[in-house]
């Protein structure tokens, strides 16, 4: 453990620090601050038994926990409040917090507070960790020393938190809830990839929740790089009335003056209406034309952080893709079972439909968080033979959808009874697709228990 002590406009030595939220996150803040020589209490609504990990991972460090539920002293008298990703900034609790002017922030706004190498973000509702991946990927290949974190696998703060050696980009995926908590943070290359209808369940309004993607651009300068997809409507309207800052570089499948241009089999990189370098996507594992969108955003940014373009295509070729998104997870009698258990909103699911040239029989379903299921009705009518509807959101869906599916809806009480009735529907040349746009919590504890389910399940049927 790191005992080496920052710099930062804010001294944390002998300061009272609330963390809220004991994930992974959380965790990792708590030792970070603790290391810093601050005051740390951590709290968490959860109770004691249910965190028997983060309460472990805590263990011997100088931390006073508040589990099962939240102290309003505590947020009375702290000098500073750090939320975890999935912690609202809006919640009751923190309204001593707010009338003192103590500072909430998250995680990411902390740990960038410590970071001098250039920082490359991603956001979007959709395709934010390939994307990120990828870019790693491609920087790594090109030779750089890559931390690839964020709100996949490792926080920003514990890479601040880490061992000495450093790395030459910090790449990070950042979600909305990150953004909420921003002050200062400020990537040198920021992408958005597409904001689309999601977390409706905790914003009020889809304008807000765009208006959360946008501030990733909100401290960037004109020497700063803002990737952006021209395709994606709500980006467009926004570069429109609310252009960043930074240097704008653009992707699109129709002509583009200072971006990249997207081809059916290549991606060209453009500068002042000239082509400066052209990538070819034949051996790529991606598929989908939302993947070579994913795929020229990246381009764009690791060429932004010195990536080499023999880099950049080495990744694409080797690039298979991350589990649990568009995942082939076995074959049965001809029938082609594949996993997309992160498509939790309506826009990835079409997204995943657009993939296929064969009949589809759809398994979706779980917890809604406010989608509009009838979003999926063109591409269900033209795409899907047989919908199977599961889970909290079962009939919302049917009431959505019906009268769509070739062959119309069947229900089912559980994983299990879903993929039978879909194998039951399903023949020789078909895929079986779970793309749920729907959360996992009815049922699962996260989309990835979730699609796990599902692999295990089709392995058995074979």
């Amino acid at each position: 453990m790191s005992e080496k002590k920052l710099p930062h406009p804010m001294d944390l030595q002998n300061k009272q620090i609330v963390v809220v939220g004991l994930g992974r996150s959380g965790v990792a803040t708590a030792r970070f601050l603790v290391n810093q020589g601050a005051r740390v209490t951590v709290t968490d609504r959860a109770p004691a038994e249910t965190l028997k990990a983060p309460v472990a991972a805590l263990e011997g460090l100088n931390v006073q926990m508040k589990l099962g539920g939240h102290d309003a002293l505590d947020f009375e008298t702290a000098d500073l409040v750090v939320l975890s990703p999935g912690v609202p900034h809006t919640l009751p609790m923190l309204e001593p917090a707010w009338a003192k002017g103590t500072p909430v922030i998250g995680e990411m706004e902390l740990a960038a507070g410590y970071i001098t190498e250039p920082i490359l973000a991603v956001t979007g509702t959709n395709g934010k960790t390939t994307t990120t991946e990828l870019v790693g990927n491609m920087l790594r290949k090109s030779g750089k020393n890559v931390f690839v974190g964020g709100n996949i696998g490792t926080p920003l703060i514990a890479y601040v938190d880490g061992a000495d050696a450093r790395a030459d980009v910090v790449v990070a995926e950042v979600s909305s809830f990150q953004l909420d908590t921003i002050i200062d943070f400020r990537p040198d290359t920021a992408v958005v990839l597409n904001i689309t209808d999601d977390h409706l369940d905790r914003y009020p309004t889809f304008s807000a929740y765009a208006d959360s993607k946008w501030r990733i651009f909100e401290n960037q300068r004109p020497s700063d790089v803002a990737v952006l997809n021209a395709m994606d409507a709500t980006v467009a309207a926004m570069i429109n009335n609310r252009p960043p800052n930074a240097c704008q570089k653009l992707y699109s499948d129709g002509a583009i003056a200072k971006g990249a241009q997207i081809l059916k089999d290549k991606i060209l990189l453009i500068d002042a209406d000239r082509q400066t370098g052209s990538f070819t996507l034949d051996k790529s594992g991606l598929i989908g034309p939302h993947n070579r969108e994913n795929t020229a955003a990246a381009c764009l940014a690791a060429r932004e952080q010195g990536a080499s373009d023999g880099g950049i295509q080495q990744a694409i070729d080797e690039f298979q893709g991350l589990s649990h998104r568009l995942e082939t997870v076995g074959r049965v009698r001809g029938v082609r079972f594949v996993n997309d258990s992160k498509a939790t909103n309506v826009d990835a699911v079409n997204r995943a439909l657009e993939c296929f040239d064969a009949p589809v029989i759809l398994i979706m379903g779980g917890q809604n968080k406010k989608g509009d299921f009838t979003g999926l009705k063109s591409q269900v009518r033209r795409r899907v033979k047989t919908l199977v509807a599961m889970g909290e959101a079962k009939d919302e869906i049917v009431t959505a959808l019906a009268g769509d599916p070739e062959k119309g809806i069947l229900e089912a009480g559980s994983m299990q009874e879903a993929v039978e009735k879909a194998f039951g529907a399903a023949v020789d040349g078909e895929i079986v697709l779970l793309s749920p746009a729907c959360a996992s919590f009815d049922r699962f504890d996260n989309y990835a228990q979730r699609g796990n389910r599902f692999r295990e399940i089709v392995e058995r049927l074979g």
